[in-house]
């Protein structure tokens, strides 16, 4: 089996935060992974990470970028293969 992570990391307009976790939180994905977990972070920042078994390639769903008056830049989004413990 495969792992596939998928990180996708905003950083919301200043007092916003809360308001982007709201967002993060309600996309809806077309397949649910294997695990999806959500984080805060210092300065306005979210992070979803998805887990997915499937090949490191494979075309995966993705969060969508928020509207541009929610956020401060693009967001930044990585791929990993878990390679195990």
């Amino acid at each position: 089996m495969t792992v596939v992570t998928l990180m996708w990391e905003a950083r919301a307009v200043q007092g916003r935060g809360a308001e982007l976790l709201e967002w993060a939180r309600a996309q809806e994905l077309a397949r649910e992974p294997v695990r999806r977990e959500i984080f805060r972070a210092p300065g306005d920042r979210v992070l979803v990470l998805t887990w997915w078994d499937a090949a490191y390639d494979a075309e995966l769903p993705e969060l969508p970028e928020p509207d541009a008056d929610l956020i401060t830049r693009p967001v930044h989004r990585w791929r990993f293969e878990s390679l195990g413990p």
